[in-house]
């Protein structure tokens, strides 16, 4: 389960073997972002309410509305929401434990059993001692339990070994990859922490309450379980009271009903980041959270399924149902059971809208003669086209919600995966675009295909891809597709024409949109005082991304200052929070108190290339350059397709004076990239310095083979060849110069100096 915190307890999926911090500068705009066994046990959290052997609470708030809604108590009762979360049981868990099990899995083995009331585990890795622990509680109901296991100060983490209870048999979720101990991702890192990465969505009123000073956990819940006080606010002093006239009653909800209905469900079916670490129901979910859109390429493919593990909510809200035609999870999912609310094998749940006449007027759907598929067929399925699905921790598939068209063609242009060869594995790309064509001609060229290669080329840097997505902008109705394609600008800020569109955004309707104009806005400097107005924005996702953009003029106590701090409080206990916070003082002059948290960052996460860049630029402004240039390449190890990276490094270790790591890491810029001209120039320099002529002039001739018209690099030939006594060579190369650019001076002076 993955949160763009970045990651939940259970997540599989991921990029290397960090928290996938993104290479970012410190500058004043948002970065779109991104235990041992025998602990003590004097700090573990707190709860109202035990829990039933079954699994599910039978005391404390839940139980309690049992009286008055008994039909929906047993919906809810065996329903995955209930059984979110248990302590264990040595019934419940007897599957599992009893009797002790030995069984090896990628190359560790293990033991399970009961032990002293509680059950144990035990793992030994080659060359390693046994490790023993003990588990607490249990995540998740099926396809499978996940084992939660103290780790001191308050600090639960969930466990690589996890149960399925249909096979009856233990797996790893992390498959055939080896997580290493003090990597971020493994089951003992801050990326498995169960305070901050599972709890909120499988407890009631869970609150974290971490102590940034100690590193400690006192966390509390109501209750097991997700009950009924997380969805609706049992606790009101008008619970029970229906102030609505009889005609209100009778009236079904109203789109905004429905709208606040379904923000209550968003918080944990969707990958995002917490603002104020808390989850309520009925309010406003940008008030809260901050929704992971498909702007990153390793999160959502460029048509927008998902990738990663990235849950429903943005697929939907990038649908044309859910982000425009106002469908919400309730049309489809009864809120208490969690059932569908019709068949979806038969099509009756998408027939409900789609057979005239259907509510909302969407498109009027012949299953067979839209399928081409057979009426008792898989294919004949809404879902498995348009809902494929995808298996997350090695045994839970789940189906995307962005009701996408399969389009074999992007499955060849850009290796999105389609629903077609899904199914029809044993077939090729080519014979699925065939089929396409043949069945659906001229309407496969739809917006979706275009949005979805300008979306890659923008992910890909091309230079004429700001264009595309301005043009693109101007027709979207979909707020979430608006907002990414807005903040997929944001490598193109200095373009005047993606400064109006984002100009234009500040208005929106949607803080989505608002939030993305602001961090594009952001990232220009001229334009940092028409955001103070978005301080005061009703959605609190804008103002922090105003405040972060105006982080350097917020008065101390301020109302901004205050609302700042507390966010970046929420998410201290994770890398990602600390480089953040270290980011903000330096963005507020304060460099030399910026490397303390981030030096923390890094120690939790010494993988990631982004908290490696951050502290480099801080080492940087206070003139360790030896230092920074060192993080810098290791930011560029860490990324090993950059060359932008690797660059950036050369360039550190030539103003440290380090010339040999400076060679090192310019030939690898060229490796990575063959065409970097800058690499090539900067290459042909440091040769030329250390007294190897020859091997700079062939440098400098790449350069200038791959940029002709930088005058620069034909003017350092020129004073190398002149070196050399090549005076006709050295007068002809700074002509060449000048014909590039006639105002270059140094040019102008050497040929005056050489009496030509």
């Amino acid at each position: 389960m993955i949160a763009s915190r970045y990651y939940r307890c259970v997540s599989i999926r991921r990029l290397g073997r960090s928290a996938g911090v993104a290479y970012v500068l410190i500058v004043a705009s948002w970065l779109a972002a991104l235990g041992a066994a025998g602990c003590r046990r004097d700090s573990k959290p707190t709860a109202t309410v035990g829990a039933a052997k079954s699994g599910a609470p039978v005391s404390g708030v839940s139980a309690d509305c049992r009286s008055c809604h008994e039909e929906i108590y047993r919906a809810w009762r065996e329903s995955d929401h209930a059984h979110a979360h248990r302590p264990v049981d040595v019934s419940a868990d007897a599957d599992a434990f009893q009797p002790t099990k030995k069984f090896a899995l990628h190359e560790v083995d293990y033991s399970t059993g009961w032990a002293e009331g509680r059950p144990a585990i035990s793992e030994t890795h080659i060359g390693r001692p046994a490790d023993h622990y003990t588990a607490e509680f249990v995540l998740g109901y099926k396809p499978l339990r996940q084992y939660i296991v103290p780790a001191g100060g308050g600090r639960y983490q969930a466990a690589e070994l996890a149960f399925d209870p249909l096979k009856k048999e233990w797996f790893d979720v992390f498959g055939d990859e080896q997580r290493q101990p003090g990597e971020w991702g493994h089951w003992r890192g801050r990326g498995m922490n169960w305070n901050s990465m599972c709890a909120a969505c499988h407890l009631t009123d869970f609150r974290k309450n971490y102590d940034a000073a100690t590193d400690t956990y006192a966390s509390t819940w109501r209750e097991h379980g997700v009950g009924c006080a997380q969805c609706h606010d049992a606790l009101s002093p008008d619970h029970g009271i229906d102030k609505r006239t009889s005609a209100q009653k009778s009236q079904p909800p109203s789109p905004l009903e429905r709208r606040i209905a379904q923000q209550t469900c968003a918080p944990c079916h969707a990958r995002n980041e917490f603002l104020t670490g808390e989850i309520k129901p009925g309010v406003s979910y940008s008030d809260h959270f901050r929704l992971t859109l498909p702007v990153e390429p390793g999160t959502f493919y460029p048509d927008g399924q998902m990738r990663d593990e990235d849950f429903n909510y943005t697929s939907f809200l990038t649908s044309r149902m859910g982000g425009k035609a106002g469908v919400t999870c309730l049309d489809c999912h009864d809120s208490h059971s969690g059932k569908t609310r019709l068949p979806a094998d038969n099509n009756q749940l998408c027939m409900q809208c789609h057979a005239a006449p259907g509510p909302l007027n969407p498109p009027v759907i012949d299953p067979v003669a839209h399928s081409h598929h057979k009426a008792d067929s898989v294919g004949n399925r809404c879902v498995s086209c348009h809902m494929p699905t995808t298996t997350f921790m090695q045994r839970d598939p789940r189906h995307d919600h962005g009701f996408l068209k399969p389009d074999p063609l992007l499955t060849k242009e850009l290796s999105i995966p389609n629903a077609c060869s899904r199914c029809h594995a044993d077939q090729s790309t080519d014979w699925a675009i065939a089929a396409t064509e043949k069945w659906y001609g001229p309407k496969m060229e739809t917006r979706q295909r275009e949005r979805a290669r300008t979306v890659a080329a923008a992910q890909a840097g091309a230079p004429d891809a700001a264009a595309k997505l301005i043009e693109l902008m101007a027709g979207e109705d979909v707020a979430a597709w608006k907002a990414t394609l807005l903040l997929l600008t944001r490598n193109y800020a200095g373009d005047e024409s993606v400064a109006n569109s984002a100009r234009s955004a500040l208005t929106d309707i949607e803080p989505l949109v608002r939030s993305a104009a602001v961090q594009v806005l952001g990232v220009r400097p001229g334009e940092i005082a028409r955001l103070r107005p978005m301080l005061k924005d009703a959605s609190r996702l804008v103002r922090l991304d105003a405040e972060w953009a105006l982080s350097s003029e917020l008065p101390d106590n301020s109302p901004e200052r205050r609302e700042l701090e507390a966010y970046l409080s929420v998410g201290a206990d994770q890398p990602t929070g600390r480089m953040r916070i270290g980011q903000d003082l330096f963005n507020r002059g304060r460099p030399a108190a910026a490397e303390a948290p981030l030096r923390q960052a890094l120690a939790w996460d010494p993988n990631s290339p982004g908290i490696h860049d951050t502290l480099a630029t801080v080492l940087h402004a206070l003139d360790r350059e030896p230092e920074a240039a060192d993080e810098w390449w290791r930011a560029a190890q860490l990324q090993p397709a950059d060359a932008e990276a690797s660059f950036r490094a050369a360039l550190a270790f030539a103003g440290a004076g380090k010339l040999s790591d400076a060679e090192t890491a310019l030939r690898e810029t060229v490796r990575r990239n063959p065409s970097q001209d800058r690499a090539w120039y900067n290459l042909g320099l440091l040769l030329a310095q250390t007294q190897r002529a020859d091997a700079a002039l062939e440098s400098l001739k790449k350069a200038e083979s791959i940029a002709p018209g930088v005058a620069d690099y034909f003017y350092a030939e020129a004073t190398l060849l002149i070196q050399r006594g090549d005076r006709e060579g050295a007068i002809a190369a700074a002509r060449r110069a000048l014909a590039n650019n006639p105002q270059h001076e140094a040019a102008r002076d050497f040929l005056r100096k050489i009496g030509n």
